[in-house]
């Protein structure tokens, strides 16, 4: 069996200054772009048999810089639609809401562009994900690049946990994580790791 590889599209501004960005194009950073590419090397020593990024400039032009040309896009990989707070940092959310938690408390509902998500909703479509890929794990890696929490809930599912438990697996931009099984359980071989320098 392959294992199932996680990139989290390297950094942009908003994420950099901790904004929630869901649906919103947003570039990498310069800084992002060199991440992205320092993955390659890892990826080329892989028998990778697919790839797929989220539709979002940042995950697509980090897997091109990855080495991952052929990546096809899926919509599913989309990170979590955060409606009302599109944008917002956690900070800006919690003047409005004190104490506001994410994972608790979930997203208000925004303009047509971003009617946001629940977590579960979020579950759903990294199930999907998950139900596509596992047949191809047969022939090899597959490689999913994407974002911090869709990535963080599709680990979730992956480990047969909720989507909540997502939670509890912090993923930082431009890094590496590999998902696997070990005695016939899903277990997670690796998490994020950066690339080397």
């Amino acid at each position: 069996m392959g294992e199932l590889i996680l990139l989290r599209h390297g950094e942009t501004g908003w994420s950099l200054a901790g904004r929630h960005t869901g649906r919103t194009d947003i570039p990498l950073t310069p800084r992002g772009e060199a991440a992205a590419a320092a993955l390659a090397p890892l990826l080329a020593r892989r028998d990778i048999v697919a790839a797929f990024t989220s539709p979002a400039q940042r995950a697509a032009r980090t897997a091109s810089l990855a080495g991952l040309s052929n990546a096809k896009p899926d919509p599913d990989l989309w990170e979590w639609d955060y409606g009302g707070y599109e944008g917002l940092t956690t900070p800006q959310i919690q003047e409005e809401c004190p104490g506001w938690y994410l994972w608790r408390d979930g997203v208000i509902p925004g303009d047509a562009e971003h009617p946001g998500e629940t977590v579960q909703q979020v579950g759903e479509r990294a199930d999907r994900v998950i139900a596509r890929v596992t047949p191809l794990l047969a022939e090899g890696d597959v490689v999913l690049v994407a974002h911090g929490h869709l990535l963080r809930v599709l680990t979730a599912r992956y480990l047969r946990l909720i989507p909540d438990d997502g939670r509890l697996f912090r993923l930082d931009t431009g890094t590496i994580s590999t998902l696997g099984g070990e005695h016939d359980e899903p277990v997670i071989l690796s998490w994020n790791v950066p690339p080397s320098p």
